[in-house]
């Protein structure tokens, strides 16, 4: 049953590198306070902080950049993500630039955060997506305050390898090569560090 187990596993692994599986993958950080007053305010930072996303570039030097685009691709340096923007996102190393586009905003009394999908470059008219994971893969990006305790949380869903024809144009090998690692240890270390920041860890 043991072997049974493990065979099943790596088998699992191979479909997903394969771009045949998908995988949901959450990370999550929080911080508590003392009182409400604290707390609100700390939630108010964090609803800035998620909502700055080109101030993401500056977590760390392993970490990724993060550029806001308007609708048609063009640099957004000031604002808050809206509804059909654009988030440009370069990893670390020669890897090539990968693209979001932002489908839904929240910002609620004590909820605040965006979901964005797998793009196209808004600059290529009709291109293929340009991202390690397919168009039907989505990244949620929020912060919560509750209670007295502050959570910041990225939220990855139906994660699947962008390897297959016509999607991945001249990528798959990269995007099979980017998406692997990151299920293996870089996600972790991206997505943690930066939901460490929204709730100031």
């Amino acid at each position: 049953m043991r072997i049974k187990g493990i065979v099943d596993a790596v088998q699992h692994g191979v479909d997903l590198l394969k771009g045949e599986e998908a995988i949901d993958k959450a990370y999550c950080s929080q911080n508590s306070y003392r009182d409400e007053p604290t707390a609100l305010q700390a939630f108010q930072k964090a609803r800035e902080k998620v909502f700055d996303v080109n101030r993401w570039s500056d977590l760390s030097a392993i970490t990724a950049d993060f550029v806001l685009h308007d609708q048609i691709g063009n640099p957004k340096p000031a604002g808050r993500p809206e509804v059909g923007d654009f988030i440009r996102v370069e990893l670390p190393g020669p890897a090539p630039a990968n693209w979001v586009q932002v489908i839904q905003v929240e910002d609620e009394d004590r909820k605040a955060g965006f979901i964005a999908r797998p793009s196209a470059d808004p600059r290529e008219k009709n291109g293929p997506t340009e991202h390690f994971f397919t168009d039907d893969s989505t990244s949620t990006f929020r912060v919560s305050l509750v209670g007295l305790t502050v959570f910041g949380c990225q939220l990855g869903e139906n994660e699947r390898a962008n390897n297959q024809s016509p999607e991945a144009g001249d990528r798959s090998a990269i995007n099979t090569m980017i998406a692997g690692t990151g299920w293996l240890f870089y996600q972790k270390i991206q997505w943690k560090t930066l939901t460490d920041y929204l709730v100031g860890i």
